[in-house]
């Protein structure tokens, strides 16, 4: 999945370039955390809309579904025109969290057609380090006009074509390693991974300081668990956040990744799915 301009990304220095021309969304969320409204009032980018991940960007479901369900299409439109997104301004998001909860918003955005949007890499540290202006309060915004398409099932699998997905491509775990053998689970109802999975943590593509790890490492990272450029690839992780954040990984270096956006929190609340231990 490329982008218009062919990079997913941004750099804090263009942004602040570009800060007049750009529509900016501020995407602060953290698991098990509910402070990121909060966090945005307090200091956020120059005319950034706050956006609600868990309300906005998921809605409640059943355990099945996984933890944070895609919302339906028409309220992701709904909400892309709340937040002030019209058409033929690019759309810039951050987070305050190693890009995330951003790439999830990258992610359904790129997925209901909107072609010009970037992820601010290094998210808000980043933009703080090269000097951004800082912003308090609320921003007062118009109504946007965009149009997003309606992608329904595109781009995404459910429980069974996961299970499925090993016998014809590859299927990544962007979990931590400790978590796909089975050691803990911090979160999920049963330890382990979906059988046939490769482990491909998402700290592998990321710098110690939250930004994405220069292309050829990010496409020697997948190509170490045979997810060639010629390969199926879907990606999973514990509700489906951190596997968007694989998916643009993957578009940075010409890897399109499908989403099984309920993860390993839908497959562990689905009745007789086989889980596998190990690190393999």
């Amino acid at each position: 999945m490329s982008t218009a301009n062919g990079y997913p990304l941004i750099s804090a220095a263009e942004l602040r370039e570009r800060l007049g021309e750009v529509h900016v969304l501020d995407a602060r969320w953290q698991l098990g955390r509910d402070d990121g409204r909060e966090q945005y009032l307090a200091g956020h980018i120059p005319g950034a809309v706050f956006i609600d991940v868990e309300g906005e960007l998921s809605r409640h479901g059943a355990p099945h579904e996984g933890r944070h369900p895609l919302p339906d299409d028409t309220a992701l439109a709904a909400s892309a025109r709340r937040w002030g997104i019209r058409r033929g301004v690019p759309v810039v998001i951050y987070d305050d969290h190693r890009m995330l909860a951003a790439s999830r918003a990258w992610w359904a955005l790129r997925r209901a057609g909107l072609t010009d949007v970037r992820v601010l890499d290094g998210a808000w540290p980043a933009w703080t380090a090269a000097g951004g202006e800082v912003e308090t309060g609320d921003v007062t915004i118009t109504e946007g006009d965009v149009e997003l398409s309606a992608p329904a099932e595109a781009g995404i699998i459910g429980t069974d074509d996961a299970a499925a997905w090993p016998q014809r491509g590859v299927l990544l775990d962007a979990r931590a390693a400790e978590r796909f053998r089975g050691d803990t689970e911090p979160i999920d109802p049963v330890a382990g991974h979906i059988p046939g999975a490769r482990s491909l943590p998402i700290a592998q593509v990321l710098t110690d300081d939250g930004r994405f790890r220069p292309a050829a490492e990010i496409a020697a990272a997948f190509d170490a668990v045979g997810a060639h450029g010629e390969t199926p690839i879907a990606a999973y992780c514990g509700s489906g956040i951190t596997a968007a954040q694989l998916a643009l990984a993957g578009a940075l270096v010409g890897r399109d990744v499908t989403i099984y956006p309920g993860s390993w929190s839908a497959w562990s609340n689905t009745s007789g799915r086989p889980v596998a231990t190990g690190a393999e």
